[in-house]
């Protein structure tokens, strides 16, 4: 059969289109991977948009396009493409878990529990402790969603019309008479997001927004606290609104907002002073969100420094009669979840009220308030209508019955937009009815401790014949001393909420350790509990070091700053553990030994080794140990750890401390 000239033509031109096609949508689809890995998620999805109308590895581009959504807070718009990149078979082992918040996200609780259970079931064995905790106790959280709902209050929530536009409106705080927010309203655009930079305004304060939620409308809040190319935020005002904390960053220097930090300003009278970064702000993290305590001697503030429980945690730090600022200090398991823990606020009641995505909610962040009595912290969720499947958070009053919050619940303006709500009925809608008082009895729960001694190496063997003491911390009493048999088990032993404990286990041979626990974060939520008695064991697993000479231990979290040598406050509690280790094994001797990054000379690196351990070893001295038992050697920069490093954390891990036996 002839095929005549113009078919030729017209297939071989056919070819090259789709060749050209092809080829355009891989560089698409690259561009769009490099946008993503620099944390420019707007600019990616245009490029992976692109890239959708080639033939690119689905798994792949709908992976990446679901997770450059998820990363701009847009989880409603990601659920689509996990969905499709789950139905290709990606590889991706925390795809499922993204795609159930992004779904509970969407008030599906059936298919956000569905899609937990196969990640719980189906996780890999490195998957970090912390997440695995956050997805088992969301599962128990999607199982109880139904009790969660029937928690309503009558509360009127009305939107604040004019104050809320396509864009974000959230963290209103009040000032006086003022209204002040934070809103993207500058020039600049994130790239982050697409939206405009985020900037401080402020409207005149109305007790009683209309119907319509109008009020004055609203300007730029100060000209000295506003940068065109940075996000700017969250402020918090002392008790006489001449001292302001805010939140400042997200130049896109550094990928996921690590360049946030709190900053200072004063009111003059006139004017507010150009921002000062606050010392307790963390270089390697994010830290914003802060808020004063009533009597203005406390600052509140979220941040996923190290050594949280995972995710943002809340932090607190005291204000002495001069301005300083003390170390800021972990808020504790029974407010901070594996989850994030965000926006506090101490209300009128002294309660402290927050945002978080980690304990029990209807959404992705739910608001909640903490109350302390007799040692213990409750934590309980505000309810409907405050909460709902999206993000809630960002509460404050200005009266008794009387706030503003803000969400990014649907029916809004835009994004995040300023709710009103006031406690009461609508005037003229169906009443949200409360719940009657629960006509169970109180349920009852028992605790308890148990645990195995083994030896620290691979395989781990029980060890028989160990001494264990479980020590209450409050008053130094054991509750309970046991030698351990041939299984090497200890317990069990009850406990009592809101206590900390200690296990203290030694063996002939082997290192004396301590091992600290918590009842903190570990009381049941009362929407788990369906029994009228609940009995739970925690089993904690003991490791011993045998004594051996010239064995090397790495010490986790003991990191500097380029060219520095001081003790960071990150660091502080690695140290004190070693300091633990010699106090409870008193014939030790240690070397303790500093490393460098390449970055300078192999001479200056070594002189900055050696001042590094020797900050280290001053600092267990000044705990109370003998100098006579430590060495301080420094190293340089000849035992890396990442020989090739090119990022900032790569080049922290090389800034290491390492401990050594020297003599028993």
């Amino acid at each position: 059969m002839k095929i005549n000239t113009l078919s030729v033509l017209l297939i071989a031109v056919g070819l090259a289109s789709g060749l050209m096609g092809c080829n355009s949508a891989m560089q698409a689809y690259k561009k769009g991977v490099r946008h993503y890995d620099a944390g420019e998620y707007n600019l990616a999805l245009n490029q992976f948009q692109k890239a959708a109308k080639g033939n690119i590895d689905p798994a792949r581009l709908n992976y990446y396009t679901a997770e450059s959504y998820r990363l701009s807070n847009r989880f409603g718009e990601a659920v689509p493409f996990y969905q499709k990149a789950i139905e290709a078979n990606t590889t991706e082992p925390d795809a499922r878990l993204n795609y159930a918040y992004a779904l509970k996200s969407q008030g599906n609780y059936t298919g956000a529990l569905e899609q937990l259970q196969q990640y719980v079931a189906n996780a890999p064995r490195t998957t970090a402790k912390g997440t695995l905790d956050k997805a088992k106790r969301e599962v128990e959280t999607l199982k109880a969603i139904d009790i969660i709902a029937k928690n309503k209050s009558l509360i009127t929530l009305r939107n604040m019309g004019n104050l809320n536009s396509p864009g974000a409106e959230f963290a209103p705080v009040v000032r006086g008479e003022e209204l002040v927010f934070t809103a993207s309203r500058k020039e600049q655009v994130y790239k982050n997001n697409g939206q405009p930079m985020l900037g401080l305004y402020k409207t005149k304060l109305n007790q009683n927004p209309d119907e319509t939620g109008s009020m004055p409308k609203p300007e730029l809040f100060s000209t000295n606290i506003f940068e065109g190319n940075v996000n700017e935020g969250t402020p918090a005002f002392s008790k006489d609104g001449k001292t302001m904390v805010l939140a400042r960053g997200n130049n896109g220097k550094r990928k996921g907002g690590l360049d946030v930090d709190l900053y200072i300003s004063r009111f003059d009278g006139t004017t507010w002073s150009q921002p000062l970064r606050l010392p307790i702000s963390d270089s390697l993290a994010w830290d914003g969100s802060p808020a004063f305590s009533g009597d203005g001697k406390t600052l509140y503030f979220a941040s996923n420094r190290a050594g949280g429980a995972g995710g943002i945690d809340l932090y607190r730090t005291s204000i002495d009669a001069s301005g300083r600022f003390s170390r800021p200090v972990n808020m504790g398991r029974d407010i901070n979840t594996p989850g994030d823990e965000m926006f506090p606020y101490v209300g009128p009641n002294a309660k402290l009220y927050f945002a978080s995505d980690g304990h029990p909610g209807l959404g992705k962040l739910d608001i909640f308030v903490a109350t302390r009595s007799g040692g213990v912290t409750r934590v309980e969720n505000m309810g409907q209508p405050i909460n709902s499947p999206a993000d809630d958070f960002g509460l404050v009053y200005t009266d008794p019955a009387k706030g503003f919050l803000a969400s990014n619940r649907t029916g809004g303006k835009g994004d995040d937009d300023i709710y009103f709500f006031q406690e009461g009925p609508p005037a003229d809608t169906t009443t949200i009815a409360k719940n009657p008082p629960s006509a169970d009895a109180p349920k009852i729960v028992r605790y308890f401790i148990a645990g195995t001694v083994s030896v620290n190496e691979t395989p781990v063997v029980p060890l028989d014949s160990a001494k264990v003491r479980i020590l209450d911390d409050a008053t130094g009493q054991p509750i309970a001393e046991v030698t351990t048999g041939e299984s090497g088990t200890f317990g069990k032993y009850p406990l009592q909420e809101g206590k900390d404990y200690t296990i203290l286990a030694e063996r002939k041979g082997y290192l004396t350790r301590r091992e600290q626990f918590t009842m903190q974060g570990k009381s049941i939520p009362p929407v788990f509990l369906t029994k009228s008695q609940t009995d739970t064991t925690f089993y904690v697993p003991v490791l011993l070091d045998k004594s051996v000479l010239n064995k090397t231990f790495v010490l986790e979290n003991i990191y500097y700053d380029l060219d520095k040598y001081n003790i960071r406050a990150d660091a502080s509690p690695e140290l004190d553990k070693i300091v633990v280790i010699l106090k409870d094994n008193p014939t030790l001797k240690l070397e303790l030994s500093s490393h460098t990054d390449t970055r300078s000379s192999d001479a200056y690196n070594l002189k900055l080794s050696q001042n590094r351990a020797k900050a280290a070893v001053d600092y267990i001295v000044s705990q109370g140990i003998s100098a006579d038992r430590l060495v301080a050697k420094g190293y340089g920069e000849t035992r890396l750890v990442v020989k090739n490093a090119k990022t900032e954390e790569e080049h922290q891990r090389n800034r290491r401390t390492e401990i050594k036996i020297l003599e028993l």
